[in-house]
């Protein structure tokens, strides 16, 4: 799905572009699939900002996305192709047979009147949701399992996809868009194909106004504030470490060692430029 450039008649229209929209065969979402999505403001339940720059935003309803694929064995057909507000990936409406209606999200290359279908035995398919010890090597998945029946935790943002590696006992490998090789458990599902809407990272904002719309509100650099408000106020750093308002150090490691699924990652992920290859 390619962009759409604007004419550079205003300054926030020189750089902006915007999806086109073209895959989008519904403009309104189904209503029995929606929940109210009210906004914190950044502050936690005593008041506290506990999240900076986060404010304001387009109000939005919350899509029900079906991340378990539990009704196994049943074939569902696409009625609609939907975008949504609250992710990077656009979203499917499929029916089953029985009427019942759910959101999954969009493989690349599903259209309306595929079908799709989960459980144990399902054809390797895009779309189909299926444990990842039946996937044959090489495949790419998405919306991963992290624990058993828990539902697709891992690779659910657009263009994301990990792939199956290696199988041995009861752990299958996957390659993470990290680069991350990780063991999965081989009865975790996992849906064929890579998560469409691919160009999303080519949208580029344009102007302050679209973060606004976004509910991200401006960002201070802490050198420019006073000394009593950040460490590095007052132009002074003088060579000092990056550190937050608290005198945290930033860009350092924060994964705990000791964590019981770090036997689970068997080569951690590649930094700096082999991360791009």
């Amino acid at each position: 799905m390619p962009t759409r450039q604007f004419r550079p008649v205003t300054p926030g229209t020189r750089f902006r572009s915007v999806p086109d929209f073209r895959d989008i065969t519904r403009s309104e979402p189904e209503k029995s699939l929606t929940e109210p999505l009210g906004k914190s403001g950044g502050r936690d339940n005593h008041g506290h900002i506990s999240m900076r720059r986060r404010g304001g935003g387009h109000k939005r309803q919350y899509r029900i996305i079906d991340f378990k694929r539990n009704k196994f064995g049943v074939v569902a057909t696409v009625l609609e192709i939907e975008y949504d507000p609250n992710r990077s990936s656009r979203i499917a409406l499929v029916q089953y047979p029985d009427g019942e209606k759910r959101y999954i999200l969009q493989p690349r290359g599903l259209k309306v009147g595929d079908s799709v279908m989960s459980g144990p035995g399902t054809d390797i398919r895009t779309g189909n949701a299926i444990p990842l010890g039946e996937i044959p090597l090489g495949t790419d998945v998405h919306n991963v399992e992290h624990k058993v029946g828990k539902g697709g935790q891992l690779c659910r943002s657009a263009g994301m996809s990990a792939q199956v590696v290696a199988k041995e006992g009861e752990y299958v490998t996957l390659r993470m868009p990290s680069t991350e090789m990780r063991l999965i458990h081989a009865k975790c599902l996992a849906t064929i194909g890579v998560v469409g809407n691919e160009e999303h990272e080519l949208v580029s904002w344009g102007k302050a106004g679209k973060a606004r719309w976004k509910g991200r509100r401006p960002r201070v650099r802490g050198e420019v504030m006073n000394p009593v408000d950040h460490p590095h106020g007052g132009r002074t750093r003088g060579g000092r470490n990056v550190v937050s308002p608290w005198g945290k150090k930033e860009g350092v490691k924060t994964r705990n060692k000791k964590k019981s699924s770090q036997r689970l990652i068997v080569r951690g992920r590649k930094r700096g430029k082999a991360t791009q290859s």
